[in-house]
């Protein structure tokens, strides 16, 4: 969908009437139906006044095509501005141009991520650079009259308010510079030259219909690479009852049409292999033609399985497969074929960093493709926000008219094998009664420490085999650590350690370092690794027998139960404490359950350690 559709000539006219910002409003409203806040109305006309000076100049012709606010199909994503034309060779050509009214941006130290300041404050963003590169590689992959016409696509970015630093263009971020040149303040006739290299010409071949129009499907470079990626990768073998389940989804996507939507969930506890169907569903699907995205709320799985995919941290093309769970609320239905939700029990109502967007993502996941599949296991809900329940997916089908299937892993590829643990927990945690109150048979390597700096020094030891074990503790201690990384976050006795950095992002699992670090249940839930230690704090406790759950213990900086004690004074309290009480054992349940082969633990509060070392 385009916005704005015009030549350059009728462009710069409707510039002239100093009314740009309106004009595009207009349009915008008779095709979406909706309008638009203030700001984007003033930035298109700000940002538009600017690339008016740059067109202007007679060797970039009047009847090239402009285009504005390009929406990519297969996604929220729009592209601001894009000219098109052909290059000298007379090969059909379209610049796409990112604009930004930044004036100044910070570095992070995650890859192609910046920071800069916004209505609301200061918030993390993707590196114009990138943003540019990836729309190019969304059409590339995903565009049928792109991929077969071979329509050429020049990406880059103008900050056109930013003066000249160290930052935005700093070697960091120079392989995707390289890939989308950046253009600042003072690089207005650099940015001309860079269109007239590839636009000499008019548009006289409807460049911009004929992508609008082009039929949405993956490319077969981009099927091929995913498929050789997936290939010997150990880390994604499917075993059992998943190739039944995977062979079910397979079948449920080829019936799904537009009136015929189809909901697939599938149960399962933790390390039933949820996250490898997901990944073999992901690539199979593409390979099949069909416009697949692999959806979580959180980003950690989405960085981690993109990194084991492509063998590296640095962003790839495909990171455009993996979104998002608030990225649906204002997509059309039924623009995929299928979207993959794996980690469903995270799930939230609204979307957006104030939770002010949309309806409801179940609903909107469901509306958005002609086939869902919902990855669930309602026992790993750990915050207040948490809506995935089944009852609830069920819900949003019937009412969507989607016919619904259910299925359920069984077999357990986590905790080396042993279902018998994870019984033995449930008991011990006392989330329910199984009658498992004993370890003895199970297989697993279960431990008690009584000194957190002996717990964590064994866990860097058994790092060193596979750089697969890791620390992590419930949230109980402030994260004060997150903008001076020399603060220590957790003290007890004389251990110090710090939470996880913001320097190894939501991939902090599977960062080499990362373990002198500790987790928390946010960057681990949905991972694994062959041995997790475990800190409990004084958030659960055990008292005569009983485990108690204590909110108040909960860091002021954590985020999951947010909100607590204003829900104690509106809704009757008992309501409100069982919920905290689960979200809690939920959360050392999750945390508890990381580990293949192990799990060491050390309690904060003695009177639990002696409980645990009893049983």
């Amino acid at each position: 969908m385009i916005v704005y559709s015009a030549t350059k000539a009728k462009f710069q006219t409707d510039v002239m009437t100093n009314d740009i910002g309106n004009i595009i409003l207009d349009t915008y409203k008779q095709i979406t139906g909706r309008s638009t806040g203030a700001s984007e109305i003033a930035s298109w006309t700000n940002s538009l006044q600017y690339m008016d000076r740059v067109l202007t100049d007679d060797c970039i012709a009047s009847d090239a095509g402009i285009s504005i606010e390009y929406h990519i199909p297969q996604s929220s994503k729009r592209i601001d501005f894009i000219i098109t034309g052909l290059d000298e060779q007379k090969n059909e050509s379209a610049v796409l141009i990112e604009l930004k009214q930044w004036q100044k941006a910070e570095m992070t130290e995650k890859d192609a991520i910046v920071s800069t300041r916004f209505k609301h404050g200061e918030k993390e963003a993707p590196h114009p650079s990138y943003q540019a590169w990836s729309y190019k590689h969304l059409l590339e992959d995903f565009n049928a009259t792109v991929d077969e016409e071979k329509i050429q696509l020049f990406p880059c970015a103008y900050l056109h308010n930013y003066d000249p630093d160290t930052v935005i263009t700093n070697e960091f971020y120079a392989e995707y510079i390289k890939q989308a040149p950046i253009f600042l303040k003072p690089d207005a006739i650099k940015l001309r030259e860079f269109i007239k290299h590839h636009v000499r010409h008019g548009d006289t071949t409807r460049i911009m219909y004929r992508i609008d129009n082009g039929k949405i499907r993956p490319s077969k470079g981009l099927a091929d690479q995913l498929s050789s990626m997936l290939k010997g990768n150990e880390e994604f073998v499917m075993i059992d009852d998943q190739k039944v389940v995977y062979e079910t989804a397979l079948q449920l996507a080829q019936k799904a049409s537009v009136t015929n939507k189809k909901v697939f969930i599938v149960q399962g506890g933790p390390g039933t292999g949820k996250s490898v169907l997901a990944i073999n569903l992901l690539v199979k699907l593409t390979q099949e033609q069909m416009v697949t995205q692999y959806v979580t709320k959180n980003s950690a799985p989405r960085e981690v399985y993109e990194a084991k995919l492509t063998g590296s941290f640095t962003k790839s093309h495909i990171s455009n497969m993996f979104s998002g769970s608030g990225s649906f609320h204002s997509v059309d239905a039924n623009t995929y074929d299928v979207l993959i939700v794996d980690e469903a029990h995270r799930l939230n109502a609204k979307s957006g960093m104030f939770s002010h967007l949309g309806q409801n993502q179940i609903k909107e996941i469901i509306n958005a493709a002609k086939f869902s599949i919902f990855f669930i296991d309602e026992d790993q809900r750990v915050t207040l926000k948490d809506i995935g329940e089944k009852s609830e997916i069920h819900k949003h089908a019937t009412e969507l008219g989607a016919e619904v299937v259910e299925m359920e892993l069984e077999s357990q590829f986590r905790c080396n094998g042993s279902n018998g643990y994870l019984a033995w927990l449930d008991e011990m945690l006392q989330i329910r009664d199984t009658a498992n109150d004993t370890l003895e048979g199970s297989n697993y390597d279960f431990q008690i420490f009584d000194d957190p700096k002996l717990l964590h020094q064994t866990i860097t030891e058994k790092n060193k085999e596979k750089n697969k074990a890791r620390m992590v503790a419930g949230y109980c201690w402030k994260w004060i650590s997150a903008n001076n990384p020399l603060l220590k976050d957790i003290e007890i006795g004389n251990y110090r350690a710090t939470w996880n950095l913001r320097k190894d992002g939501q991939a902090w699992i599977i960062q080499p370092e990362s373990v002198s670090e500790v987790g928390c249940v946010h960057t681990c839930q949905g991972l694994e690794v062959d041995y997790v230690g475990v800190i409990v704090g004084p958030d659960l406790i055990v008292r005569d027998g009983k485990v108690v759950t204590v909110p108040e213990a909960r860091a002021t900086t954590d985020k999951s139960i947010h909100g607590w004690k204003k829900l104690v004074k509106e809704q009757e309290e008992e309501i409100v404490r069982q919920k905290l009480d689960l979200i809690i054992k939920n959360t050392y349940r999750t945390l508890m359950t990381r580990g293949q082969k192990g799990c060491y633990v050390y309690f904060t509060d003695p009177e639990t350690a002696a409980y645990f070392r009893k049983v």
